[in-house]
């Protein structure tokens, strides 16, 4: 399993995921700024892998705002800080929000702030833990509803380099292969910072699963030729009705599959869900920097003077979706009715 990030000695050390493949670098963050400018950066990117480091940030900034007269109040700027870092993400809001709202509790039952911060720690660390196990059972209830004989697109990286360590859409991936149900998996180099070239075929090579990178643009001529039967890709956001933010490019993957009656599913954590949105119009969809579509690790890729537009994701509405694999089953249409019965089933286990 490869290692994404780890808690080590009070410091959070995270695998630069911007020099994959072709370097292994670790960043050590003793503050929850570098936290934020390695979520930033996407030097850790993936919705549950940034919100575990979040956790990890509001412990690191915790202990800042301890030395300050107005702890929580310090602790409230540095999780709004924290959150603006990557806006479509929900993961991130959810992992900072719960971390302070523990703090809160603490705080108003006269926990000294060395108390709260060695409570905080723990529950960043059961965040990063049960990322892992919810990824595997993800990934076991996602490898029932895959054919034998799976060939299977995907599209960015879903796998343990988003995660903590086994991935959602490639967590379903590896258990099928484990199942012996994989024959390929096909990944889309996810245009423009590659992460499907770079990091999905990097984690499917190291763990000797068949994978074949074709560019985004080939995506719906390889489903008719190529025999695909099933795709799964991650998520950022998913709202109350369905809608799906992934990242940019999957819509398009889903209105091909759609085409060639390829089932498409998602798979994420109901972490990832923001039941306070009522349709996908409503999530924030975050636009980075121009140079990421004009150049590519400094080599310059189009004119200066060419304008460009690039959103970071895009939604992909409910009735493209087969079903959204999570933690408690694969849930299937009717989207806003189900949705609110996996609400009501994770309010009961509070």
């Amino acid at each position: 399993m490869i290692d994404t990030m780890r808690w080590e000695n009070g410091k959070l050390v995270l695998l630069d995921q911007t020099k994959l493949p072709q370097a292994t670098e670790l960043i050590t963050c003793e503050d929850y700024k570098r936290v934020k400018v390695a979520i930033k950066r996407l030097e850790v990117r993936g919705a549950p892998a940034i919100g575990a480091a979040a956790g990890f940030g509001m412990v690191l900034g915790a202990r800042e705002a301890a030395k300050r007269p107005d702890f929580l109040g310090t602790l409230n700027k540095i999780k709004d800080d924290l959150i603006s870092a990557r806006p479509t993400a929900v993961n991130l809001e959810w992992a900072a929000k719960k971390v302070y709202a523990l703090a809160v509790k603490l705080n108003g039952e006269g926990l000294a702030p060395f108390k709260i911060i060695a409570e905080l720690e723990k529950l960043a660390v059961k965040i990063y833990n049960d990322d892992i196990a919810i990824n595997k059972r993800m990934g076991e209830y996602g490898a029932e509803v895959l054919p034998q004989n799976t060939v299977l697109l995907t599209h960015c990286n879903a796998g343990a380099l988003a995660t903590c360590g086994w991935g959602t859409a490639l967590g379903v991936v590896r258990e099928a292969h484990k199942q012996g149900k994989l024959l390929m998996v096909y990944a889309d180099e996810t245009r423009p910072l590659l992460q499907g070239a770079r990091l999905t075929a990097y984690e499917l090579v190291e763990d000797n699963i068949p994978v074949t990178v074709i560019t985004d643009g080939m995506a719906a001529w390889t489903m008719k030729t190529k025999g695909i039967n099933a795709v799964v890709v991650g998520a950022d956001r998913i709202a109350a009705n369905g809608d799906t933010a992934n990242k940019i490019g999957t819509y398009g993957v889903a209105l091909a599959a759609k085409a060639h009656g390829i089932p498409f599913y998602i798979a994420a954590p109901t972490s990832t869900f923001d039941f306070t949105l009522a349709s996908g119009e409503q999530i924030p969809i975050e636009e980075r920097s121009a140079d990421e579509v004009k150049q590519f690790r400094s080599e310059v890729t189009a004119p200066a003077k060419a304008l460009t537009f690039n959103p970071s994701f895009d939604v992909t509405p409910a009735e493209l979706i087969a079903g959204i694999i999570t933690e408690y089953g694969v849930v299937t249409a009717p989207y806003a009715e189900n949705i609110k019965l996996l609400q009501a089933q994770i309010k009961e286990e509070l």
